[in-house]
């Protein structure tokens, strides 16, 4: 067993499998604009941000009539719609959440809004194990800055340097690294080369399971 006090999860990639539905969500809705095939965003390179990051970068595109607040809307409403529907929690992650919960304070430390970590964590009653979300609602900064898992931690009442982060993005493991934390790398969405600077790169959340109990 390693000697972490406390144990931080992002959420989108790694607690749910949502960024295939972030994706579906932006382009049903470029498609409704009229942008289907031309919008240009580039999703890999925004996995682990948040969706500002990408209207933010559409906007500047594109000029469109409607304001970045306005489309950040539309798009959750939309996601959540899909979302609720698949209910695509990774299979094996509520039982790593069970039994790390029974050992660790657990946070979620994530890059959605409030109202999206809330819809997931209603899924197969996840909420009850962890003692506190934090979203980039929360705080100054998104990832790859540090501030959700610094926030997380402070809320814990924990060290950062004792705290262990599961992320399955690159922004999410610089995010980890720059706040003094080890973290574990889930090849969800990047492949194990892509996720090369965290502490330990995994596939399964049996791995996680032996690394941080057994």
């Amino acid at each position: 067993m390693q000697s972490y006090q406390a144990v931080i999860f992002d959420m989108d990639g790694v607690i749910v499998d949502s960024e295939p539905r972030h994706e579906r969500a932006f382009h049903e809705i470029f498609h409704q604009m009229g942008y289907g095939e031309t919008h240009g965003i580039h999703f890999p390179d925004y996995y682990g941000t948040s969706d500002r990051a990408v209207w933010k970068d559409f906007v500047e595109r594109h000029q469109p009539t409607q304001s970045i607040d306005e489309l950040i809307d539309w798009k959750r409403s939309h996601f959540l719609e899909i979302l609720r529907r698949d209910e695509p929690i990774f299979t094996g992650l509520p039982e790593l959440v069970a039994d790390l919960a029974a050992r660790f304070p657990l946070a979620v430390a994530s890059g959605s809004d409030h109202v999206v970590i809330d819809a997931v964590l209603a899924m197969r009653n996840l909420r009850q194990h962890f003692r506190t979300v934090v979203s980039v609602q929360d705080v100054p900064r998104p990832k790859p800055f540090p501030d959700v898992f610094l926030r997380a931690a402070e809320l814990l009442r924990v060290r950062p340097e004792h705290c262990c982060v599961i992320e399955d993005s690159v922004m999410g493991v610089e995010a980890a690294r720059a706040a003094r934390m080890d973290v574990i790398g889930i090849t969800n969405s990047f492949p194990a080369e892509k996720l090369g600077r965290a502490t330990r790169v995994v596939k399964t959340y049996e791995e996680i399971r032996r690394w941080l109990v057994t």
